[in-house]
């Protein structure tokens, strides 16, 4: 029986960089996979510019919104890096030297290497919680439900393991994705009878185009294994019943 309430979260990706297309955001992919796991429903995904007051508006918007909000970008050494005073003052908390993260990366750098560049990676809102980096020093922050991680994706991804148990999720969100040599239109009215009485089950179809041919993967998403079992079991008769090819898809 399902029993753990819902659980959502909003991703905003700040840079002016992934606007441009100059950078491919994969970070929205990798925080809903790792939300999904935990039985954390992404809702909304926002990319926004290196503007302070845009920031601060999303951040403020969806913080009251969604149970848990993630950043991507903004926190480095560079001018433009101004997601942690933007979370100070979105907070109106006071922006300063976090001591706990001057103490890492002073530790982190060779002597005389921790220099005034350096140094602004440490600054964040001063009551921020830190969510430590394995991967280059230079610590993410979370103040409430809003937490602040790095654009780098792979520097993003190493940090994820550490903020696995701050966060409360509900039922993990199971999945099941069934591959046709089919379009859409062919199998659009019975998908819609098995949604209709599969309601707890989020049924979505896909088209695909591999080696020249169409195809289309339909994607069942639940938290409880047996209504997708049960879902499953329904789109099969209905395949065998239309002698619809299933296929692989890499």
């Amino acid at each position: 029986m399902d029993n753990k309430k819902e659980i959502f979260a909003g991703i905003i990706v700040i840079g002016n960089e992934i606007l441009s297309g100059r950078t491919l955001d994969t970070n929205t992919s990798t925080l809903s996979i790792w939300l999904n796991s935990l039985g954390i429903k992404v809702q909304e995904a926002r990319t926004i510019p290196d503007i302070e007051e845009i920031i601060i508006q999303n951040v403020n918007e969806l913080r009251k919104k969604y149970n848990y909000i993630f950043t991507t970008g903004g926190i480095g050494p560079t001018h433009d890096d101004i997601t942690a005073s933007s979370i100070s003052k979105a907070f109106g908390i006071e922006y300063g030297p976090h001591q706990e993260a001057m103490s890492i990366l002073e530790k982190y750098y060779k002597p005389g290497e921790f220099n005034k560049g350096r140094q602004k990676m440490a600054h964040m809102p001063i009551e921020a919680s830190l969510i430590l980096n394995p991967t280059s020093g230079a610590p993410g922050f979370y103040v409430e439900n809003v937490f602040c991680l790095p654009g780098v994706p792979s520097i993003l991804k190493s940090m994820l393991g550490g903020i696995t148990n701050k966060l409360v999720g509900g039922d993990p969100i199971l999945s099941k994705t069934i591959n046709l040599r089919t379009v859409e239109s062919e199998i659009a009215k019975s998908l819609k009878n098995v949604q209709d009485m599969n309601k707890n089950v989020e049924i979505g179809s896909y088209p695909f185009f591999k080696a020249g041919k169409l195809g289309v993967s339909i994607v069942l998403r639940a938290t409880n294994q047996k209504n997708i079992d049960k879902c499953n079991l329904e789109i099969m008769s209905f395949i065998e019943e239309k002698k619809i090819e299933i296929v692989e898809k890499n």
